[in-house]
């Protein structure tokens, strides 16, 4: 497939789930016609195309970090460049575009620029007229949503709470009112080894009439989707998710 001098936002697994489930074959070719990729992590990019692709030549591409590993200055790309990586700076970008690269952005899961740091890339292409082009795959809050029973209309996602307690409680109490004021599902999410602090604060500070989701591991075999009001909750055990990446609903 000969591709346009793009940027492709490629999204890939959300764990270990066979590929042939949640990705389309359009998706594996285009991957195999990119040399250039802007990744979160390196070695996580490796492993990824060596699954599309037992034979793809890592070896004649080259990746760029973003995120925490890559160059400063007026790079989207923040932090310090890594041995095995190459900053890509603004002027970079266009220059690869110029010269007809495709180039594709690869995050560590899911889809990039959606709670993601790839979002600062797109948001480069854009001002410079670089074509984005998105491709189908599996995004964890979407699908959330879908399998939450909730309200799929209007929805926001908040990304991680505050870490303190009592900071955590009140946010959550803000996030409970305005998802009853406007009828508007509330998601965030938290780092998977507090997800059962999470849980607990959730079923001490909500109202019991407050319907919860929490939607963890999707796509992989260690998918877990339940819904409940929150007295419900108090009375349901909840599987131990503290190396499952999950997502929490409320309405």
């Amino acid at each position: 497939m000969t591709l346009d001098a793009s940027l492709y936002l490629i999204p890939c697994t959300l764990g270990d789930t066979p590929l042939d489930q949640v990705l389309p074959s359009y998706n594996i070719e285009v991957i195999k016609g990119i040399r250039h990729f802007i990744v979160e992590e390196i070695r996580t990019a490796r492993r990824f195309l060596r699954r599309v692709d037992r034979e793809f030549p890592i070896d004649d591409s080259t990746f760029y970090e973003m995120g925490k590993h890559a160059a400063p200055t007026d790079s989207p790309l923040k932090g310090r460049e890594r041995v095995e990586g190459k900053s890509l700076l603004f002027g970079g970008l266009e220059k690869l575009i110029a010269e007809g690269f495709p180039i594709g952005v690869i995050s560590e899961a899911g889809c990039p620029a959606v709670a993601d740091p790839g979002a600062d890339i797109v948001a480069i292409a854009q001002r410079l007229g670089i074509r984005v082009v998105p491709l189908v795959g599996p995004n964890s809050m979407i699908m959330a949503v879908m399998a939450s029973g909730l309200n799929g209309q209007s929805f926001a996602f908040n990304g991680y709470l505050p870490i303190d307690e009592g900071e955590r409680a009140r946010r959550l109490l803000q996030l409970e009112q305005r998802a009853q004021r406007e009828r508007q599902t509330q998601l965030f999410i938290e780092t998977p080894y507090r997800n059962r602090k999470m849980f607990e604060t959730l079923v001490r500070t909500l109202s019991p009439k407050t319907r919860l989701c929490v939607a963890a591991g999707i796509t992989t075999s260690d998918e877990w989707i339940r819904t409940h009001t929150i007295s419900e909750w108090r009375r349901t055990e909840l599987p131990d998710l503290s190396k499952v990446p999950a997502i929490f609903l409320m309405l």
